[in-house]
């Protein structure tokens, strides 16, 4: 049976996609993960997208445990075809689709301007911004026939406010520029499109992924990024992103669209 985060059932008889259901392996648990398990807990059921299909599969067996629907589908994003199946698995399954979440999110190889080899640049591009456009273009005809639908992405505070970085922050402002045409395109056929932008999480790809890539010691990187968040309580986690997915993806956000909400602790605001 579903536990008791699910008393409330805020997305009672809804069908979502999300991408990037799996996870890197870690201590803690991802976003895509924890979105998943927070929609299924709430009522949705939950076509779960990911690359790795074992990944996806993993966090079916935790929904299926808990009583929730959702359905594993190993796709590439970066694919047209891929996508295309994506949207018709899922109308095949379930009948329709409510809810879109585009959590994807790659750095590997980026570096400063002068530094950053083009192959890195496209890869990033690909899976950061390409794959939520090609996403989007097969799953919005399918809202559109039906007259709703949430289109939420996890773009990323680095959008505003990282210096560090070139293709990946480049990307996510890409990222938050497509959720306001689309938002905008789309209003009044009843599909809101919004963005979330985490700022430093405790999360695998952001723990074990920069531990793994630097060879800093993981103690350490984490004291290192709780100092640089303005809220007290240090870095955020995964299921701070699930719970503003959640309210964006519910009814009670029925009035919002073109937003790009900082879950960040503060950080963002940094920039003024």
């Amino acid at each position: 049976m579903l536990n008791e985060h699910a008393m409330d059932k805020r997305l009672n008889g809804k069908v979502a996609i999300v991408i990037g259901a799996g996870q890197t392996p870690g201590d803690t648990i991802g976003n895509g993960r924890a979105i998943s398990l927070l929609f299924a807990r709430h009522g949705a059921k939950v076509l779960l997208v990911d690359r790795r299909l074992n990944s996806a599969e993993d966090t079916k067996k935790m929904i299926d445990s808990e009583g929730g629907m959702s359905t594993a589908l190993e796709a590439d994003i970066t694919k047209e075809e891929d996508c295309r199946k994506i949207t018709e698995k899922c109308v095949e399954a379930y009948g329709c689709i409510d809810i879109l979440v585009n959590n994807v999110g790659i750095g590997a190889g980026d570096n400063t301007v002068p530094k950053l080899d083009p192959e890195a640049w496209d890869n990033i591009f690909n899976a950061n911004l390409k794959g939520i456009f090609l996403t989007c273009k097969h799953v919005i005809p399918v809202m559109e026939s039906h007259g709703d639908g949430s289109i939420i992405s996890i773009s990323s505070a680095a959008a505003v406010c990282a210096v560090g970085m070139t293709a990946y922050k480049v990307s996510k402002a890409g990222v938050n520029a497509l959720t306001h045409q689309m938002a905008m395109k789309y209003a009044k056929k009843g599909i809101r499109v919004n963005a979330i932008m985490p700022g430093l999480m405790n999360t695998p790809m952001a723990i074990e992924g920069i531990s793994g890539a630097t060879g800093k010691n993981k103690e350490e990187l984490i004291r290192f990024r709780n100092d640089l968040v303005p809220l007290k309580g240090g870095m955020g986690d995964a299921w701070d992103t699930a719970y503003a997915a959640l309210f964006l993806a519910s009814d009670e956000a029925k009035f919002i669209t073109s937003v790009i909400l900082p879950v960040d602790g503060g950080q963002s605001s940094r920039i003024g």
